[in-house]
């Protein structure tokens, strides 16, 4: 290869680097700022193919779609001095590319620490405007509603970012004070619990009071009818025995007789002292 055709080849490359670097394409999901020699000359380039100054422009894109900040738990005091532990998450998007670049760097990780500390800061000042019945569900989307436009305010003045919407995950106790809510809560739970059986062993003593009372009553009126009903067969049985009786005395005699000899003589074991010519044994002497 002769030197003519190899200056030929080192320059056609020079230029297909210089105008690959000349292009450059943002995104529909991306933000932009171009710079000259580290100064922002465009703050805002439009998403679409654009043409820069090799080596002396650059470009810096930034992520434009909806970022998620979680936060770590904190422990705030409500209006009464109530410590609670707040959980909360904060979405955010880059909103003004130039200032975001300026006071970030366009790192996410140091807008990040920068909203995160505004979003405690924000977090606190609105529980502790509130009570603690307020802040977990009297007027919690109100307290997050505040906090969304507070902290957006301050993004949008000192990061180039829109908060869209702050979250509060979860409010708990801390762990000491879910001890001694716990041990309160048990000790009015057994106290309930002890007046639910004292109120039952009452209720169950007067059912079984007015049961024995309503048995004792039951069985005294069927005593007292079983007396009048044995009363009347007596009187009945009399009625009838004296009938029979009158109707003829004798046979009623011998009849009698007749039941007193089996009776007597019913078992071998029985012994009778008696006197042969006693009235007992009147009817045997008459049969001979």
């Amino acid at each position: 290869m002769s030197n003519k055709s190899l200056t030929a080849l080192i320059v056609g490359v020079v230029l297909a680097l210089v105008l690959w670097n000349s292009f450059y394409i943002v995104m529909e999901t991306e933000r932009a700022v171009l710079l000259r020699f580290g100064r922002i000359v465009e703050p805002d380039v439009r998403p679409g193919l654009h043409m820069k100054i090799p080596y002396i422009n650059s470009v810096r894109k930034f992520d434009a779609r909806l970022m998620t900040l979680d936060s770590s738990t904190s422990r705030f005091l409500t209006l009464e001095k109530k410590a609670l532990m707040v959980d909360a998450y904060a979405k955010w998007r880059v909103d003004d590319a130039e200032r975001f670049y300026t006071a970030t760097s366009g790192m996410r990780q140091i807008a990040d620490e920068r909203l995160a500390r505004r979003l405690e800061a924000a977090l606190r000042d609105q529980f502790g405007k509130r009570t603690l019945h307020e802040a977990v569900s009297g007027q919690r989307d109100e307290l997050m509603a505040s906090v969304t436009a507070s902290l957006n305010r301050a993004a949008q003045r000192e990061l180039g970012i829109e908060v869209v919407d702050v979250r509060v995950k979860g409010i708990d106790l801390p762990r000491e004070v879910n001890r001694s809510v716990f041990e309160r809560m048990s000790s009015e739970r057994e106290r309930e619990a002890r007046e639910h059986r004292a109120k039952g062993r009452e209720l169950a003593e007067g059912i079984r009071a007015d049961a024995d009372r309503q048995r004792r009553v039951i069985v005294a009126e069927a005593f007292r009818e079983a007396e009048e009903l044995r009363g009347d067969g007596d009187a009945r049985a009399a009625a009838i025995y004296a009938d029979a009786y009158q109707q003829d005395p004798e046979f009623y005699k011998f009849y009698r007789s007749l039941q007193a000899y089996r009776e007597s003589f019913s078992s071998k074991d029985d012994v009778l002292v008696l006197d042969p010519k006693s009235d007992f044994f009147r009817y045997l002497q008459q049969s001979r």
